[in-house]
């Protein structure tokens, strides 16, 4: 009900004018909260790192790879191989993606180049930007926070010196946080690189970097000293060689 209709409705009846004040009265107004940034780049803005000027095609490695790749899909639908190719491509051009990347599958698969750019802007795993020697990626969903993902975030962003986004000042670390990396029942987790660590405390985490740091690589997977994900109190079933095919079965069928 706007301003003038209220002023005739008040004139015509005072308890509908009391109601409608009443009304007013009883009704929130909506406030806005800080806007949250993403730290992914969705936008393209030639840079002179990341321009289309920049050639770029695939190695003759990762060209057969490429049209292996492609074999997979029919050749009607062989533009359903971007994923893939981009992923290619970005691991070729030092873990990021660049538009000359991303031109360069376009014209591999006939498809037009926007088609490329809105997958590549879609999914987080494409990196817009460059990265460091070791992509750190913390993940701090539910099941990892419960279980103290904000504490190894912290200890990597004190031991780096860096924020989330960032990328320490010799080019060796970027530090970003993840959602999910699905493997909740080893939490926290994170990634560097294609590598899982898990089981983590902030001085696990610390002695971790500190190694990739000196160019060594850590035994991936729990750091807490379980195998995979058993439970973390040790077995509780399954704990004996289990019996092999035939067990139990008359000698006459076997």
């Amino acid at each position: 009900m706007n301003r003038l209709a209220a002023s005739l409705a008040a004139c015509a009846c005072p308890a509908l004018a009391r109601n409608h004040s009443a009304l007013r009265a009883s009704v929130r107004s909506f406030r806005a909260g800080a806007v949250s940034r993403s730290d992914k780049l969705f936008v393209h803005r030639d840079t002179p790192e990341n321009n289309p000027e920049i050639p770029f095609q695939f190695t003759p490695e990762n060209l057969k790879r490429a049209e292996e790749i492609v074999k997979k899909y029919p050749a009607q639908y062989k533009k359903a191989a971007v994923i893939p190719l981009l992923d290619l491509a970005q691991r070729q051009n030092g873990g990021w993606t660049s538009i000359s990347g991303m031109n360069h599958v376009a014209k591999f698969l006939e498809m037009p180049p926007m088609r490329v750019y809105e997958v590549a802007t879609f999914y987080t795993m494409f990196n817009r930007e460059p990265i460091g020697k070791n992509f750190v990626q913390v993940c701090t969903t539910t099941p990892c926070q419960l279980r103290g993902a904000n504490e190894v975030l912290e200890a990597c962003k004190s031991h780096l010196g860096i924020e989330v986004g960032q990328t320490t000042a010799d080019g060796n670390f970027t530090l970003v946080e993840v959602e999910c990396a699905g493997a909740c029942v080893n939490a926290p987790v994170f990634a560097v690189n294609d590598d899982y660590y898990e089981d983590l405390t902030p001085e696990t985490t610390v002695k971790i970097l500190s190694q990739f740091a000196r160019g060594e690589k850590p035994p991936m997977g729990p750091q807490a000293g379980r195998r995979t994900c058993e439970p973390a109190g040790g077995l509780t079933a399954l704990k004996e060689e289990p019996n092999g095919p035939g067990f139990g079965v008359q000698q006459a069928l076997q």
